[in-house]
């Protein structure tokens, strides 16, 4: 049975947004990934009893002052965290626009037929 060319319309649409979703969500965990990797840092940092420590820039380590380390830290943290808020309600947003999409496509599936 051949699907009408609007319920065909609304499916590619819901693809589209499924796809969409997939991308925020992958997106989301690389951020999480990236903010419990800046934390454990953090956490290493308060161990260290040094006024100095060496950071990762590129492929060498240069010796840095800790608190200028644990302050850039604590910015990218909170970078991350708005980020994975703003990610969080583009999910949200997607969530029900695909929830009221399929609904639409189930009403519309019965006239079809």
């Amino acid at each position: 049975m051949e699907l009408p060319p609007q319920i065909q319309a609304q499916l590619m649409q819901l693809q589209q947004l499924q796809q969409q979703l997939q991308m925020i969500l992958m997106q989301k965990q690389s951020v999480e990934t990236e903010l419990k990797e800046c934390k454990k840092a953090l956490e290493e940092l308060e161990k260290s009893t040094s006024d100095e420590v060496y950071k990762l820039v590129g492929g060498l380590f240069i010796k840095r002052k800790k608190e200028e380390v644990k302050k850039e830290l604590e910015e990218k943290v909170e970078t991350l965290e708005l980020r994975i808020k703003t990610l969080e309600k583009q999910e949200e947003k997607l969530q029900a626009r695909l929830k009221e999409l399929q609904e639409k496509i189930q009403k519309m599936i019965p006239t079809a037929q």
